[in-house]
């Protein structure tokens, strides 16, 4: 095993071959970044504090504080007084493991090909171009996930979670207040499931869609985009249910005071390359509109709604978006 101690700005190479990489700091900036180099690097620019402990034992590197562990690492609080942040850098092998651990610190992940794991209490996460199965924990720290093309699963108790240009086959997020916007472009068939207990959920597909769809809201409004599906409730409780195209995806979004927004993606042959930061205004679209709902369940009247284009990230060019709303 070799083994070095940081307590000032370093540069270290490992020729040896990394298989594992695991990070644990507090405070400050974690970037790690898939290459097709075989050797791995690290770049310690900036640190206060305690040093950090760096070791390669048996293919895994390990950058983290000694009183840092990985084990219960959501329950560790910074103790008042510990004063302690760095930026920290790597350039590891793509198909690297990358397990990364964040108090208070940013984190960017991309162009890894291995299982990610990150677990943040109150630093935000950014995951790019990432295309093997990916699990972020958080507790207030914010996730988002830019052309991940792996399976995504995400937990948190009030951070929000955005996906664009999301490609992957499965997306699960739980969390109790957190917001979910998510933006699939998908290959093939998709399995989403999304659940919160007061965060507003909001979800564009594809043009064609492909899905069987059930959204579910006990409080909450409902915005619908597609015609092939239906509302059921006319107040307290709402459901939207019904298949798109063939159904051979999976669509479920369950939330018990929050909204939900189905929103529909353009044509991909008139489809710009970029979109729009979706913020909060796409969330807020479940509050666009005035529809209604008739005795049999099914979203009735013409519910065109103009000058929203930019809210709900999917509109036509004209500013105009056919939107039933509840």
């Amino acid at each position: 095993m070799s083994e070095w101690s940081v307590a000032e700005p370093r540069k270290l190479t490992f020729d040896d071959r990394v298989t594992d990489l695991h990070v644990r700091i507090v405070n400050g900036t974690v970037n790690v970044v898939g290459t097709d180099e075989g050797s791995a690097r690290l770049e310690v620019s900036d640190i206060e504090g305690p040093p950090l402990v760096v070791t390669h034992e048996q293919g895994t590197l390990t950058v983290a504080y000694e009183d840092l562990p990985w084990k219960g690492f959501l329950k560790w609080l910074d103790r008042k007084g510990w004063r302690r942040s760095a930026v920290v850098s790597l350039a590891v092998p793509a198909d690297t493991r990358v397990e990364v651990g964040v108090v208070g610190a940013g984190a960017v992940v991309s162009g890894i090909r291995g299982t990610s794991v990150v677990k943040g209490v109150t630093g935000d996460t950014t995951l790019v171009a990432l295309s093997g199965p990916v699990r972020a924990d958080t507790v207030s720290g914010n996730l988002e996930a830019q052309s991940v093309t792996g399976d995504l699963r995400f937990n948190s108790v009030s951070g929000d979670l955005t996906v664009v240009d999301g490609s992957g086959s499965a997306v699960r997020a739980d969390s109790v207040s957190g917001s979910m916007i998510v933006d699939l472009d998908p290959d093939g068939p998709t399995d989403v499931r999304l659940t919160s207990v007061s965060g507003e959920i909001a979800i564009r597909l594809p043009h064609p869609a492909d899905a069987e769809v059930e959204a579910n809201t006990a409080s909450g409004t409902i915005s619908n985009a597609f015609d092939g599906l239906r509302v059921h409730g006319s107040w307290g409780a709402h459901k939207i249910t019904g298949r798109l195209g063939a159904g051979t995806g999976k669509l479920r979004a369950t939330t018990v005071s929050g909204s939900i927004a189905l929103l529909s993606r353009p044509p991909r042959e008139d489809e710009d390359d970029t979109w729009d930061d979706p913020g909060p205004d796409l969330a807020s679209s479940t509050d666009a509109g005035a529809g209604t709902v008739s005795d049999s369940g099914s979203a009735s009247g013409d519910n065109s709604v103009s000058g929203q284009g930019a809210d709900t990230g999917g509109a036509p060019a004209d500013g105009t978006t056919d939107k039933k709303v509840l």
